[in-house]
């Protein structure tokens, strides 16, 4: 057995500060998203992962993949914003076992409105608090911990 190594006073701070973000902010884009869209940040998340894919259409596990999420969770998700039809499922025509989800016009339409007011929460509430070598250390950081919590490289911010 290994002796723990506990947090030094320094590094103990910076951990309570960082897990105060991590709690403060989803909820603040939550918020200014349902508000302004009637969407959470997941939805949101979701609707731009498929507006950025080759035809805006992606395999449910590739879906699943690029927002980190649990096949159970996505089908939630994707079954709520196909009733709003924001979204459509179709059998993966390559795979027959699978299916792909597309963004529907409206889809578009709701992550292009959507797209500017999330914009504005995300500079207000991170880019604009920081120096541009504070954005290019928080880069760094992000890259840094992705590389521990993804090392494979699943998420789409992996880059790889």
């Amino acid at each position: 057995m290994t002796e723990t190594r506990w947090l030094s006073d320094d590094e103990r701070r910076a951990w309570v500060r960082f897990t105060a973000v991590l709690e403060l902010l989803p909820a603040a884009l939550d918020l200014q998203l349902t508000t302004d869209q009637g969407l959470t940040h997941f939805d949101y998340f979701t609707l731009a992962m498929l507006s950025e894919s080759p035809g805006r259409v992606l395999r449910t596990s590739t879906l699943a993949a690029r927002t980190n999420a649990s096949l159970p969770r996505l089908s939630k998700v994707v079954t709520r914003l196909e009733a709003a039809g924001l979204v459509e499922r179709t059998p993966c025509p390559e795979d027959r076992r699978a299916t792909n989800v597309g963004l529907t016009e409206a889809g578009w339409r709701k992550v292009v409105a959507a797209a500017p007011g999330h914009v504005d929460a995300v500079r207000r509430f991170v880019v604009d608090a920081l120096t541009p070598e504070q954005v290019e250390q928080l880069g760094a950081i992000s890259t840094a911990l992705l590389g521990r919590l993804d090392p494979d490289g699943r998420m789409l911010a992996s880059g790889r």
